[in-house]
């Protein structure tokens, strides 16, 4: 699929679903950019570009695995047929982040997040950091969990930089609660040295590969990397 295959609104929204990283009430988007009618909805859910839940009201619009990567295709890509001026320039724009993106190594999962996934992070940290020294708490600590990781990962990589499942490091973790393990890889991929990666070859998953994965954003990863 190519920019040509979508509509310079369809290539929109989805632009917008990738940027707000997370299910969209349909009655929203026109406040974020133009909205989406019915036969366009249809076709991007029919090329499986996003997943409509109906048993909501009103109902909700969000990008899947397929969506995401055709969002980052489209990034530094030429925009779709007869674009307006705006248009182009919000792909002129697109084609600078893009080439952010690659010189950085990183993925737009990695710097869209949902509105509050920012606040919530923080808030962990800042509760961590605030605990006073000598009272108890439950679970492990955060920077400790991070540390773990990083060990776990030295021992299960045959070098520095190749990926291993998920499914290997929550079994050599086992101890830690899920939450925990989760909340410290969202946390530990913001290090330029770590990156969190969907397997894009959905096939050789398991369901214990499917079940391991860690969302961010909308975007589901079974793989992590460190440049050790």
């Amino acid at each position: 699929m190519s920019a040509d295959d979508v509509t310079g609104t369809e290539a929109a929204v989805l632009l917008v679903l990738m940027a707000e990283a997370t299910a969209v009430k349909n009655s929203e988007l026109k406040n974020l950019g133009p909205s989406l009618d019915k036969p366009s909805r249809d076709k991007l859910t029919k090329m499986g570009l996003i997943d409509v839940d109906t048993a909501v009201r009103p109902m909700t619009l969000e990008l899947t695995d397929a969506g995401w990567r055709f969002c980052s295709d489209l990034m530094g890509g030429a925009p779709p047929a007869r674009p307006t001026g705006a248009g182009k320039a919000l792909f002129t724009v697109l084609a600078g982040l893009r080439r952010w993106l690659d010189t950085s190594q990183t993925r737009p999962a990695e710097i869209f997040s949902p509105r509050s996934g920012p606040t919530s992070d923080a808030v962990v940290d800042t509760q961590s950091a605030a605990e006073p020294a000598g009272v108890e708490t439950t679970g492990v600590e955060p920077v400790g969990v991070e540390a773990r990781i990083r060990e776990a990962y030295a021992r299960l990589a045959p070098e520095p930089g190749r990926p291993i499942r998920l499914t290997r490091l929550r079994t050599e973790l086992s101890d830690i609660p899920r939450d925990e393990l989760d909340d410290a890889l969202v946390r530990l991929r913001r290090a330029p040295d770590v990156s969190l990666i969907p397997e894009e070859n959905q096939k050789t998953l398991s369901d214990a590969d499917h079940d391991a994965a860690v969302v961010v954003g909308n975007q589901r990863n079974h793989l992590l990397e460190i440049e050790l």
